[in-house]
């Protein structure tokens, strides 16, 4: 090999070295700031002291010498996301891309060099994989139990007439202030929901806002949705938990302040709560009314969602009852404009949870 050619190699080893460094310690210093997670932390630093010590088998000198950043072409070309991130969460992908990319770039370049270095940047880069893998699941369940939190309107759909007026209702919904939807449609064959599913998934994803998949785990699962709500007399939270796994939201409705209590015992992520009143969409033969809801507001503090029959007339009782996160069908779905209403239930909710701080 001409020492130009190796002079090269020496440059392209040196640049991905310093941008694998660099991402390592992104995602180290998420694990310790972002999630205080000790064991995350030290598994991240451990993997940037194996990438040292993997690249102390090369002469220093050859790599100092070999680097020019000022002649670097590279420096000027950046694409149209590179100073865009939204979140953590992009913050943290971006890392984890970079990094995972750089380990490879060493470890091919570096086999013309240094196999036994270049087996040991394998051997990072795996390890790389499995870290980030956990800690982008991790963020995604930080985000789905934040997103709950804060949430204020839940607003269950159903599968629509066609799929694009689905996709057009929903996308108005999550461009405008709903922040949970919910697919509920027990008339429609499971292919149908599967695709309706994955495209509300997606748009959820694209507004930060929340799609969650009713009484049907597998589904939610595999359209990957933000997590799946299930009633009294579905599968309970445990068996659902096997399914759709530890990073989704499970919410249970709950009809007595009992139900409230076992649904938090058994792992809930939160709770609906009713029926408050005779609703449009179905009909029960009794309703918990604004009694339950006091209970609730004045006991469980895991995200309650009064359900059943609220819309603009009745919304004042229920926050006189101490709650201000409602789950509505009709009150949207049939109104004249649906956008509209959800921002006039939101702000009312907002007002009310302002003026409890």
């Amino acid at each position: 090999m001409s020492d130009k050619a190796l002079q090269s190699i020496y440059r392209i080893i040196d640049a991905s070295a310093n941008r694998a460094g660099e991402g390592l310690r992104t995602m180290e210093e998420f694990a310790r700031f972002v999630l205080n997670d000790p064991q995350s932390t030290q598994e991240w630093k451990s993997l940037r002291h194996a990438l040292a010590a993997a690249l102390s088998r090369l002469p220093r000198d050859e790599l100092l010498s070999a680097r020019d950043t000022g002649g670097d072409v590279g420096t000027e070309i950046a694409g149209p996301k590179e100073y865009h991130r939204a979140n953590v969460t992009d913050v943290v992908a971006a890392a984890a891309s970079r990094t995972q990319q750089s380990l490879r770039v060493l470890e091919e370049y570096g086999k013309t060099i240094d196999p036994s270095m270049a087996k040991s940047i394998e051997q990072i880069r795996y390890r790389c994989y499995d870290l980030s893998s956990a800690l982008e699941k991790n963020l995604c369940r930080q985000r789905r139990r934040q997103r709950i939190v804060q949430a204020k309107l839940y607003v269950l759909v159903d599968a629509g007439e066609s799929e694009a007026k689905f996709v057009d209702e929903v996308t108005r919904m999550f461009a405008g202030d709903v922040d949970v939807i919910q697919l509920r449609d027990r008339s429609t064959d499971d292919r149908t929901l599967l695709g309706r599913a994955r495209l509300a998934a997606g748009i959820a994803r694209a507004h930060d806002k929340l799609f969650i998949m009713n009484d049907r785990p597998d589904i939610a699962a595999t359209a990957g949705a933000d997590g799946v709500h299930v009633g009294q007399e579905e599968l309970p939270v445990a068996e659902t938990r096997r399914i759709v796994g530890p990073d989704r939201l499970i919410g249970v409705s709950t009809h007595s302040i009992e139900q409230a209590r076992a649904a938090i015992r058994d792992g809930a992520d939160y709770i609906g709560c009713g029926p408050v009143f005779p609703g449009r969409t179905k009909e029960f033969e009794s309703y918990a009314g604004t009694a339950f809801l006091e209970e609730v507001a004045g006991e469980i503090e895991l995200p309650a969602f009064a359900i059943g029959g609220i819309d603009a007339s009745n919304l004042g009782r229920v926050i006189e009852a101490g709650i201000d996160r409602i789950a509505v069908t009709g009150a949207v779905r049939d109104a004249d404009d649906g956008p509209r209403a959800a921002a006039e239930l939101r702000a009312r909710l907002t007002r009310q949870a302002l003026s409890r701080k």
